[in-house]
């Protein structure tokens, strides 16, 4: 059975009035950081990880580790929403802003959309245009800290406005695209913008998510 036909028919907590706009609807405030993610959490041998670029660029770019690290790194405090319902305010993370990241490879002017791909077998599709927002970020540390393994070590992408699916962890390749593509939840009901002040969860109608869902998860 498709997670989102598992997560039909529930209650939705109630607007919480004391955050006003800054909390999306439907979303409960935490200060714990939630582990949800799909399979086993790889682990690395960062002598041999590689993040590969290819797609609509003028040529395939392969980066290791420390190329990575080279770029100019940049910290954003931002708050995070996850589809399972789920919010948490003025998170810190540190990366190479993803604007930054595009000095260094030659993309296309027909490429406007982009998959990201990450360990194992996950990917997921966001247009180009929101990537160029200037806080999203390939992120190596949360909080001043190297991310841990269960939130996406050595790199993530972070899109704080999006629905947290789309901040894929482990990643390991950036595709851009002429033309748009579904990614893993997105090919699963799942909504393939992901608005969260929209609540744009799914693309199927009268499906729900559980307010206590990721309270079911471990946390970090």
């Amino acid at each position: 059975m498709k997670k989102a036909d598992r997560l039909k028919k529930a209650k939705v907590p109630p607007r919480n009035e004391k955050y006003g706009d800054r909390l999306p609807p439907g979303q409960t405030l935490t200060k714990k950081f939630p582990i949800l993610h799909e399979g086993e959490v790889p682990e690395y041998d960062l002598d041999k990880w590689s993040l590969k670029v290819f797609g609509e660029v003028e040529q395939e770019v392969v980066f290791n580790y420390e190329d990575l690290m080279s770029l100019p790194q940049t910290t954003i405090v931002r708050d995070i929403h996850c589809v399972t319902r789920w919010s948490k305010f003025d998170n810190s993370f540190t990366g190479v802003k993803f604007t930054d990241f595009l000095k260094e490879i030659g993309v296309k002017d027909t490429a406007k959309y982009v998959m990201v791909y990450g360990d194992y077998d996950y990917d997921s599709n966001i247009p180009l245009e929101d990537l160029l927002k200037n806080d999203i970020l390939i992120a190596h540390s949360y909080d001043g800290k190297p991310l841990t393994p269960q939130h996406g070590y050595p790199f993530r992408l972070v899109v704080p406005h999006l629905y947290f699916w789309k901040s894929v962890k482990w990643i390991r390749g950036i595709e851009f695209m002429k033309e748009d593509r579904q990614g893993f939840w997105e090919r699963n009901d799942f909504h393939n913008y992901g608005d969260p002040f929209k609540e744009e969860r799914f693309s199927i109608e009268d499906a729900y998510m559980p307010e206590d869902e990721w309270q079911k998860k471990e946390y970090d």
